[in-house]
């Protein structure tokens, strides 16, 4: 496999492509941003030729060509007879990542525990780029069938892990989060609102945990609870339900209780433990 200097060179080598200025001042270089771009297509269509390429992204068929022969010589990219697709690579990429992260590595284990004792799916959830990332998730025997996978992103607003994330940030940071991210609906039920969400992510800080419904995904409910390592937040542990379910206040105690001490075993292994 050739190296990540080799790369860059053999993309930029048929091509000239011009960098520009990010606001540090720091030059990107637009052939890397374009390799990306090619991938995400890929991504989206699975697979096509230079000829789909060129036609989706505006550029020289020549050129998707020469960036899809280079991508291919890295691995991430397969060409089976001048057709071009994602290749496991990124899989195993993904899974070193995970494999790597402190927080999972305390987790796992309690993750499972947890989702065989309340027969529900299990979310492992953290913040990157201003939005949840989903780095795991464990499923019970009542576990809901929604397509939930590692590296999911969803915004911060619209479930209760995410917000459980947001009500630990400095306000500053929160003002940040949503200028960026804005406040966009998913579902009817996802609060558009500055004011609301602030009234709300006070009273999640105040309880310590989160709770909603249909605010992500419509017939979902979800309960979350922030992970805090020495005064910072880590991540949030969830646990997604049918809706009727996180509804009943009994039965929502009862999630919350098991979740909550699920966290606190977390809390104590990430600390004394890893």
């Amino acid at each position: 496999m050739v190296s990540p200097s080799t790369i860059i060179e053999r993309l930029n080598s048929p091509f000239v492509f011009g960098g520009t200025m990010t606001t540090g001042g720091t030059p990107t270089m637009t052939s890397v941003l374009r390799a990306f771009d090619i991938i995400a297509v890929l991504w989206e269509v699975k697979r096509a030729g230079p000829s789909e390429i060129a036609t989706r992204m505006s550029i020289p068929k020549s050129t998707a060509h020469a960036y899809l022969r280079t991508l291919a010589e890295t691995d991430y990219v397969v060409n089976d007879g001048g057709e071009y697709s994602l290749s496991y690579r990124f899989l195993m990429t993904g899974s070193r990542i995970k494999h790597r992260n402190s927080l999972f590595r305390v987790s796992e284990q309690l993750l499972a525990e947890l989702a065989v004792e309340t027969d529900e799916l299990v979310t492992l959830v953290v913040e990157q780029h201003d939005e949840t990332v989903i780095l795991h998730t464990e499923r019970g025997d009542r576990s809901l069938e929604l397509g939930l996978y590692s590296g999911m992103t969803t915004p911060l607003h619209t479930n209760a892990t995410g917000k459980a994330i947001l009500a630990q940030l400095p306000d500053e940071r929160v003002g940040e989060i949503i200028e960026t991210q804005g406040l966009e609906p998913v579902t009817e039920q996802t609060i558009t609102d500055e004011r609301v969400l602030r009234s709300e992510l006070a009273d999640i800080r105040d309880a310590g945990h989160a709770v909603d419904w249909n605010q992500q995904v419509v017939g979902m409910g979800l309960v979350g609870i922030p992970i805090n390592i020495d005064e910072q937040v880590a991540g949030a542990v969830g646990i997604v339900t049918p809706t009727e379910r996180i509804k009943n206040e009994e039965y929502r105690r009862t999630l919350l209780q098991k979740l909550q001490e699920t966290v606190d075993s977390i809390t104590i292994k990430y600390r004394y433990g890893h």
